[in-house]
């Protein structure tokens, strides 16, 4: 039974007792040989879904597209340290490397092949030709999307693996789509009707915060204060000009923090020696443009701070989605003002999809401003609908005043459903205050019941209140549809009466209040726990630099938290750590088990 070897896999392999939401249901799929598409946030387990299919089959290759260098070579080591026969091809290799790989894969004695787009639209009428497939893995799939946050032109050309391997099944993965970038990634990549995957994107453990309008040297001072109460622990500030990231990584430096700037007019080698230094903990804290982190699987960044306002919420979400990989709490804080959304505007309007990203870029705004909790709108943009207040961002901690807003929201859906849902907010707003526009004239909008149903607020109260259905779920832009506002079902419930919903009323924006962190959802490490983390960390580290790899791939934080609760005194009860495998038991198994004698000893 092939799903009763994949749990076995997952323990033997991975170290774990059980599958994260989803990840069984998707490896099913994959192993009936039909083409999936899987949408898991940052840190959910995309990895496992083809990786242990990869392990189940008997023959063949897995082909693994990675869109860098930096990251098939992180995910190579870490599918290696747990004992699978995995290797990567690309231009960073002597000709001598290559050519092994080649045979290797030739032979099939490899379970994984990572490769780049470019470099599989090279060997494809080549050696590749030469290699069986039984399976090919498509990660960062919205790569595809022309409008997206990543576009890679590479990718679109991908359906040539198809053409080629016209009976090998086809898994599409990502971290971030919505609706429009989910229907090009079937499209794009030739997918044979696909079952979707759409897993939760919350990521509670994750603190969200915004703070708008801060002057910049007030900015400085908060970031570093911030940094400071976190000696030690990994975050990324992401910048929107180079200069910034040089400005106040120089800010930080000539205060005493341990930093370095990144962005694209480094050479390839400093890039890559600060990536290093990063993933191996040697440089704590990096500030740069939205190029870096992509390429990097390190489970415990502590924290990521946004300068300024990003250019949409898939990017946005992707970015804070590299704090906190491991579970354990992480904080993040996206700072902005009417500077940032100017720029941003004028880099939109030198694109072709100019009206795509400046749409985007409102919604992203949207967010900024919000007075609805932040988890409820980040997951209302990718069609997850969460009707409780997560407790764990500024809005929640500090909220607004709420009223009864469901007879408002009605009179909006109410018109929106009368016209076929093809209205945009700006048409919309104009149905509800009863305008006589060219517009509403020609559309006969004029003649529904609710036409004027709403003149007693204004149009910027009327914004404020659709932006807030939008936020809360109800209704969501169709950005391949000319940006009509479309109901959602959670809409259709409040249409028809099956829930109430609560509003903020439209009032001259308030100064928020300054909030304490207060991060509550990691359970408590007792004082000697902490200790004992610290001095496995540190051993963690040593071993990890004496084999060349990050230290997360040894273990991840939330793996030695773990060994710090639980103290095993034996390998049986090492394997029963989550996230120890046989075969990472076998290498570090007895470096570890010492260390915590050593410490139950010295602390008796």
């Amino acid at each position: 039974m092939p799903m009763k070897k994949a749990k076995e896999i997952l323990k033997e392999v991975f170290g774990y007792s059980e599958f994260r939401p989803d990840q069984e249901a998707i490896i099913s799929h994959i192993m009936s040989g039909k083409d999936t598409i899987v949408l898991m946030p940052t840190g959910g387990g995309k990895s496992v879904c083809f990786q242990i299919p990869a392990l189940l089959k008997t023959s063949g290759v897995t082909l693994v597209v990675s869109p860098l260098i930096s990251l098939m070579k992180d995910q190579v080591e870490s599918i290696k340290s747990n004992g699978i026969s995995a290797a990567y091809y690309n231009s960073s290799q002597t000709e001598k490397e290559r050519y092994e790989t080649i045979y290797k894969a030739e032979k099939g004695e490899l379970k994984l092949l990572y490769m780049s787009p470019e470099t599989i639209l090279l060997a494809l009428n080549s050696w590749l030709k030469g290699v069986q497939l039984n399976l090919v893995a498509i990660d960062e799939a919205h790569c595809v999307s022309m409008w997206g946050h990543d576009f890679r032109p590479e990718y679109t050309q991908l359906q040539e693996i198809r053409r080629i391997f016209p009976d090998i099944p086809f898994v599409a993965l990502t971290a971030t789509a919505d609706k429009a970038t989910r229907k090009e990634i079937e499209q794009k990549l030739g997918l044979t009707n696909p079952k979707t995957f759409l897993s939760s994107f919350d990521r509670p453990n994750i603190y969200l915060e915004v703070r708008g309008n801060v002057p910049k040297a007030e900015k400085l001072k908060e970031i570093l204060s911030f940094i400071k109460s976190k000696k030690g622990e990994s975050g990324i500030i992401y910048c929107l000009s180079r200069n910034e990231t040089e400005d106040i990584s120089a800010y930080l430096v000539n205060n005493g923090v341990r930093c370095a700037y990144y962005h694209a007019g480094l050479t390839a080698d400093e890039r890559n020696n600060i990536q290093e230094d990063f993933i191996t903990d040697r440089m704590p804290v990096i500030t740069a443009t939205l190029a870096f982190g992509m390429g990097i699987d390190k489970s415990n960044v502590r924290w990521v701070i946004h300068a300024n306002l990003p250019k949409n919420l898939e990017g946005y979400y992707q970015e804070i989605g590299r704090a906190g990989r491991d579970g354990i709490k992480a904080f993040t804080r996206l700072y902005y003002n009417m500077r940032d959304v100017k720029l941003l505007a004028d880099f939109a309007q030198e694109s072709q999809h100019k009206e795509v990203l400046l749409e985007k870029l409102n919604r992203m705004l949207q967010y900024a401003e919000s007075q609805t909790c932040r988890r409820i709108t980040l997951l209302s943009y990718f069609s997850e609908s969460v009707f409780e207040n997560c407790g764990n961002c500024d809005v929640c901690l500090n909220p607004p005043d709420y009223f009864d807003g469901t007879v408002i929201a009605q009179k909006a859906l109410s018109a929106i459903s009368r016209t076929n849902q093809s209205l945009t907010m700006s048409l919309l707003i104009q149905v509800l205050r009863g305008a006589q526009t060219y517009e509403v004239l020609q559309n006969g909008y004029h003649l529904i019941k609710t036409h004027g149903a709403g003149k007693e607020h204004s149009f910027e109260a009327w914004r404020h209140f659709i932006t807030q259905l939008l936020n809360l779920g109800l209704i969501e832009i169709a950005y391949d549809l000319h940006f009509h506002l479309k109901i959602t079902p959670f809409g259709s419930d409040v249409l028809f009466g099956k829930h109430a919903i609560f509003l903020t009323h439209f009032v001259a924006p308030k100064a928020k209040k300054q909030l304490q962190e207060k991060l509550h959802l990691a359970p408590e490490a007792t004082p000697s726990d902490t200790l004992l983390f610290e001095e496995l960390r540190q051993l963690r580290r040593t071993i990890a630099a004496d084999k060349q790899v990050p230290p997360y791939i040894v273990f991840s934080d939330l793996t030695l938290r773990e060994m710090a609760q639980m103290r095993p005194k034996n390998k049986t009860e090492f394997l029963d750590v989550s996230g120890v495998g046989k075969q990472k038991l076998e290498n570090f198994g007895d470096d570890f088990l010492a260390a915590i004698a050593a410490f139950e000893r010295k602390n008796r």
